[in-house]
């Protein structure tokens, strides 16, 4: 293929990315206004905590969206498994967007449909665009483009922060608990449709089109166990220290600062987004060091540091000082710039690891029951921790689950001996 077609196509899936993940965000970084509307009883770490069982409850919706994009997309295709994601993410955004507050128990009721929309949506959208964007990357290149795809994700989160500050600065903080933090996301709910009609211009993968598998035997649950259970368990791990380091350190992490450090909502807001603004650059660059060095030794490096530096950093930070903000971004880059190893491979890491005919599905699944458990209970479990008078024991569990991801990350196959992934995105072995 040639490398503007396969560029077009590659940022075509991406966009699509970006858009999903700046609606899903829009709900964590919003949290802060509309929770009081959607929860008025209680303190604010209640009000906090009620948002939060939302928040989990979109993730529960994510393994059925993988489970059901990821047989989609094995069977049918990995554009149509994309196209239809950023649909339903439009509707969930949509929704959330024209709900009535002061309905008793049915204005909740309605965000949770919601959430479990945009659940759905982002279930299946993780796995169809990890899985494009590896089977579309040229073989000597998989490292950095693995890297780029999750630069969409950082910056769908980076967009959703960036709204809010502008809107913070725009905006007197009535307005924003009253009605502006709805318009996040009907600003999704736009981009989405935007997104839809590149994604329907999009080529469909080779490794998809050439499988000479039969459609029974594409996207088989029971495969993931049965033929490939160590490689699903290796992907769980992974996941799972993944995902408690970033929805602590990247979306828990402005809560933190307001409800344990002390500090103003505006300035949380601010330094979160710096740090973002930096982060965004990370991943493409630790995936081209590993297309170079090897993502077998980039993914120990990162899970140990971060293994090691939970406790002492989390600590630091929940009794940081309001009046030196970027002591506090550094504190809150640290573990992020060494997490960013797994950030940068965790869509090619996973794809090697399954067959064209399962791949869809096996990105999909295990990564979000992973999610689902450790990404979507982190702000759950910090709060939790913090409201019995145990905060410190959250820190602890944080390095628990990275130390697991790095003994998954010593079973990996060194992808220079070869991969499920063949060269130029066909499927076999790379000599």
């Amino acid at each position: 293929m040639h490398p503007a077609r396969r560029l077009k196509n590659i940022l075509g899936a991406s966009a699509g990315n970006f858009v999903e993940w700046f609606d899903w965000f829009a709900y964590a970084s919003f949290a802060l206004y509309f929770s009081r509307a959607f929860f008025p009883a209680g303190d604010e770490t209640a009000q906090l905590l009620n948002s939060a069982f939302v928040f989990a409850g979109g993730f529960i919706a994510r393994p059925i969206g993988a489970l059901l994009f990821g047989r989609y997309g094995d069977r049918v295709g990995r554009r149509a498994a994309l196209t239809l994601s950023v649909t339903m993410m439009c509707g969930g955004s949509l929704l959330i967007a024209i709900t009535p507050t002061g309905m008793g128990a049915l204005s909740p009721l309605l965000l949770i449909i919601a959430r479990l929309i945009q659940g759905l949506a982002v279930g299946g959208e993780y796995g169809a665009s990890a899985t494009y964007v590896s089977e579309m990357a040229s073989s000597r290149h998989r490292g950095f483009w693995s890297g780029f795809l999750y630069v969409t994700l950082i910056g769908g989160q980076l967009a959703a922060m960036s709204l809010q500050v502008l809107l913070q600065s725009l905006l007197s903080e009535e307005q924003l608990y009253a009605w502006g933090w709805r318009l996040p996301f009907v600003v999704g709910a736009l981009l989405a449709v935007v997104v839809f009609w590149i994604r329907r211009g999009i080529e469909e993968t080779s490794s998809f089109t050439q499988a000479k598998v039969a459609l029974s035997e594409r996207g088989r649950p029971g495969a993931l166990l049965k033929e490939y259970g160590r490689e699903t368990a290796i992907v769980l791990a992974l996941t799972a220290a993944g995902a408690i380091g970033f929805y602590t350190y990247a979306v828990y992490m402005q809560k933190l600062l307001v409800n344990s450090a002390g500090f103003d909502k505006a300035v949380a807001a601010r330094i979160m987004t710096w740090v973002l603004a930096t982060l965004v650059f990370l991943p493409p660059l630790v995936g081209w060091i590993a297309d170079h060095i090897g993502r077998k030794r980039t993914l120990l490096v990162s899970f140990g540091a971060s293994t090691l530096l939970a406790v002492p950093m989390l600590n630091a930070l929940a009794h940081a000082n309001a009046e030196r903000p970027f002591t506090v971004y550094l504190l809150c880059l640290v573990p992020l710039f060494f997490l960013s190893g797994y950030y940068a491979l965790s869509a090619i890491i996973k794809a090697e690891l399954y067959p064209a005919h399962v791949r869809a599905l096996g990105v999909s699944l295990p990564y979000a029951v992973a999610l689902a458990i450790f990404g979507g209970n982190a702000e759950t479990m910090a709060l939790y921790f913090k409201s019995i008078g145990m905060e410190s024991g959250y820190y602890w569990l944080v390095a628990a689950v990275c130390a697991v991801g790095f003994l998954a990350a010593t079973q990996l196959p060194d992808e220079r001996r070869g991969t499920q992934l063949g060269d130029d995105g066909q499927t076999g072995t790379e000599a």
